[in-house]
């Protein structure tokens, strides 16, 4: 009885701190209307751009998004105020180096993947907003290489 016991109380407490850990849900309802998201890459980077045709910026607010391993901040562009893009680096980026370390200090430091706590196909990102203060996940698909057609 005492090993019965055991073994229930490890499972329910190993299901009761999965269960918390991870509280990223993805929304089914889209946090604005979005137009077709694409990305153009260099040897050295990659940028992503999602175009918005609606958004409540009283209530909505866009943050940041995973794509391909990575995550960066969404920034509205201040030309284009309808499209949000994020930059990501991909390659080795040409170092400065010097014998003054103020000069060495332009140098920026390489982004590395992150663990991304979705499952993602490369056509694929996630966006995180927030809405009224609450921190959500909604899942974007169909992104594609070039420019907006």
């Amino acid at each position: 009885m005492k090993y019965f016991y055991l073994v229930f109380s490890t499972v329910f407490a190993a299901v009761l701190l999965s269960s918390c850990g991870s509280n990223k849900e993805l929304q089914e309802r889209s946090p604005a209307q979005f137009d077709q998201p694409y990305f153009t890459s260099t040897a050295n980077s990659l940028q992503l751009f999602i175009p918005v045709k609606a958004i409540q910026p009283n209530r909505i607010s866009l943050d940041s998004v995973y794509f391909r391993g990575m995550k960066s901040a969404l920034q509205q562009d201040p030309e284009n105020k309808s499209i949000y893009n994020a930059h990501f680096n991909t390659g080795k980026q040409d170092l400065i180096m010097s014998s003054d370390p103020a000069e060495e200090y332009a140098n920026k430091m390489p982004q590395m993947p992150v663990k991304v706590p979705f499952e993602l196909k490369e056509d694929e990102a996630v966006i995180v907003f927030k809405e009224n203060n609450k921190k959500k996940y909604y899942k974007i698909t169909g992104i594609k290489e070039g420019s907006k057609e």
